[in-house]
């Protein structure tokens, strides 16, 4: 903000940090983004009071951004920086009304989901089930086929209990965001790879965690654990940019909808609250259906 209303930033960077308490990474965005901003109004206008501020000064600003190259999302992460900061003077009665008002926030450019191909991905199963019985490669078959299999999230799988399985009907209960239930099918096979496995946690570790999946020490995975197994695997699987757990999820629905699955069934597999987060899985399945009509239609 402008030199004299520095006290109003730090005002508003302790707010955030000890009342809304959040994350050191959003401060340190927050205040960067903040700071940016005031440099812009110094270096253009010179010191104005924070009551001077419009929505014309941030347009401008915003507009400077735009042609030094920066994307719609890093330009939204700061128009979301000062919605906060002039929503919290508002709040405290420093302003009367907000300059972001009328300022429209830029779309963000869709991007398709990563995901990798059926016959790569029956050789990337097919790998796993030849490595050696140690517990990182039975760790490794667990999550991909997990993943591949149900299209859960990290945070769902990691945290997946024993008793959320259900070994008669074949079938998982996942508890998703907003602790939202979800219940997903899977096959047979699947259902005695994990029978097996839990086997084999009972002869090994005396102390039983209530997870499904524990590292080599017995004890819960954490996130960058499976991650980075995750990717150490992935990077065999093909030529992909993007290697993580979240492609397995992508690879998942991506591949049910080749297969001609409901985009309902799928959203609700996946565990989506809107329609609209399902549906950009159907680009993949036009394409392929271009692919199809150009190969096989006399007039294509």
């Amino acid at each position: 903000m402008p030199a004299q209303n520095r006290p109003g930033l730090q005002a508003f960077l302790d707010y955030i940090k000890y009342e809304k308490r959040y994350s050191t990474h959003t401060l340190i965005s927050y205040e960067t983004d903040l700071r940016d901003f005031e440099a812009y109004i110094r270096r253009h206008y010179g010191n104005l009071a924070l009551k001077e501020m419009t929505h014309s000064f941030i347009r401008g600003w915003l507009a400077e951004l735009k042609q030094n190259g920066l994307t719609s999302k890093s330009i939204n992460r700061k128009i979301s920086a000062l919605r906060s900061f002039f929503k919290y003077h508002l709040r405290v009665g420093n302003l009367e009304s907000s300059p972001m008002v009328n300022v429209i926030a830029p779309k963000n450019a869709k991007r398709l989901p990563v995901f990798i191909k059926e016959e790569e991905t029956k050789e990337l199963l097919e790998t796993l089930a030849g490595t050696t019985e140690d517990w990182k490669s039975l760790n490794a078959k667990m999550l991909i086929a997990l993943f591949y299999s149900t299209g859960m999230r990290l945070s769902e799988l990691i945290n997946l209990k024993e008793k959320q399985l259900d070994l008669t009907r074949a079938q998982i209960k996942v508890l998703g965001k907003g602790n939202k239930e979800r219940i997903i099918p899977v096959s047979q096979q699947l259902m005695n790879e994990i029978g097996d496995y839990r086997e084999l946690k009972k002869k090994e570790f005396e102390k039983q965690e209530d997870v499904l999946l524990v590292t080599e020490k017995g004890k819960k995975l954490y996130p960058k654990y499976a991650y980075l197994l995750v990717k150490k695997y992935l990077a065999q699987a093909g030529t992909l940019d993007k290697k993580s757990p979240h492609v397995l999820r992508h690879t998942f629905a991506t591949h049910l909808m080749n297969a001609g699955a409901d985009l309902n069934a799928v959203k609700e597999l996946l565990g989506h609250s809107s329609l609209a987060s399902t549906q950009v899985y159907t680009h993949n399945s036009i394409e392929k259906l271009k692919n199809v009509y150009k190969k096989a239609h006399p007039k294509a």
